[in-house]
């Protein structure tokens, strides 16, 4: 048994490392109180292929699997969470839907210049009555001819207002249910019947674009169509499966950097004539953080390496939860403390404490509360032992 990483996945590492060091992190206050998403270092992400990290290199991406991906995400997010975010709502499912769905023709079309950041996906499933229950999907896609008529609105959705080409799901049958009567579209954002609404302001990541969408009449070619007609409810929840893993690796590197923080900070603070370290309270808060991470760690690269070896099985869909749930509630606790040992200083909008603390408390809403992780998690469980939840 061997928990090592490859070669290659460590060389990439320390690229990524140098690109968050040297790129993301100098803009990350910037963006923030600016409220800006950071073109200028999307672009030089793409320049160096990390917008299409998890894709095969036949589709534009650099072949880095869930476990290259993880990498990526985890140390972006390390320095910035909104990059992070920008990077990560692109790639981990605006994208991945029609990699996961898509039919070659999709594929050579928009995932090779998706992967090459020449365009920017985003995923738009939530709407003002479909949160959490996502089934309740109201926008509805008519087919005439051989085309599809869509019309409703979508609400924060992560890149939707910078987006090229949007992953939309849409009632197409409405008798059927969601599992048989949505259906998942590609739909470019310069066609005609697109339009952006509200651009929201956010507690945190706010380098990142939130934004509420409208479609009047669009029409969708039948080709655009993701997967199976009807099956668009599935897609969505494979996707999500796959993206939960990387918010895990995105919550390990928030996670991390607060430990760093931390324990910087109480070797070099003194307090009563001694540095903070000394005292058994900060040494106990740091001992809790380590130990979680430790466990986050070894959750995220695990479920990582299913994927990438055995797919998208019943057991990666209940540890990709896992991956999301046990995440955010791990950087959550560890920016907290790494507040707490910063006291008063951690408070103030001048140390990125502030910011890492607004940030962080997204993670347990987006891509399925941590409410619906415990769900999903808890209804496969019961079923490996015959108990259907409802």
């Amino acid at each position: 048994m061997d928990f090592s990483f490859a070669p290659e996945y460590e060389l990439f590492r320390r690229m990524v490392k140098e690109f968050a060091r040297n790129e993301v992190a100098p803009l990350a206050e910037e963006i923030d109180v600016q409220e800006r998403v950071p073109w200028e270092t999307i672009k030089k992400a793409a320049e160096i292929g990390l917008m299409g990290v998890p894709f095969p290199q036949k589709y534009g991406g650099a072949g880095g699997g869930e476990i290259g991906y993880c990498i990526l995400m985890e140390e972006i997010n390390k320095v910035c969470a909104s990059t992070a975010t920008v990077m990560g709502a692109h790639t981990g499912i605006g994208a991945m839907a029609f990699y996961l769905d898509g039919t070659e023709e999709q594929k050579q079309k928009y995932l090779v210049p998706c992967a090459q950041g020449k365009y920017i996906a985003a995923f738009a499933l939530t709407e003002a009555n479909a949160g959490s229950d996502a089934a309740a999907i109201q926008t509805r896609a008519v087919r005439d001819g051989d085309e599809f008529v869509l019309n409703g609105s979508k609400i924060w959705i992560t890149n939707g207002d910078i987006a090229n080409v949007l992953t939309v799901f849409a009632v197409t049958d409405p008798a059927l249910g969601a599992r048989g009567g949505v259906t998942a579209f590609i739909v470019e954002t310069a066609w005609p019947g697109f339009r952006v609404g509200t651009r929201e302001e956010k507690l945190g990541i706010r380098g990142s674009s939130t934004a509420e969408l409208f479609f009047d009449d669009m029409r969708i070619p039948k080709e655009n169509v993701i997967g199976q007609f009807g099956a668009g409810f599935l897609t969505a929840l494979k996707t999500l499966d796959v993206g939960r893993v990387s918010l895990g690796a995105g919550a390990l590197g928030g996670s991390l950097a607060a430990l760093e923080m931390s324990l910087d900070f109480a070797k070099n603070r003194y307090q009563f004539g001694a540095p903070i370290a000394q005292k058994q309270a900060i040494q106990w808060m740091i001992a809790d953080m380590a130990t979680e991470i430790e466990a986050l760690r070894s959750l995220v690269y695990r479920t990582a390496w299913i994927m990438d070896s055995q797919g998208l099985t019943r057991e990666f869909s209940t540890l990709s939860a896992m991956c999301k749930l046990y995440g955010s509630e791990v950087v959550d606790r560890a920016v907290d403390k790494c507040l707490q040992i910063h006291g008063g200083m951690g408070y103030m909008k001048k140390f990125p404490v502030e910011r890492m603390y607004r940030d962080a408390r997204i993670t347990r809403i987006f891509e399925g509360t941590n409410e619906v992780q415990r769900l999903v998690i808890a209804t496969n469980l019961f079923r490996k032992v015959g108990v259907r939840i409802r």
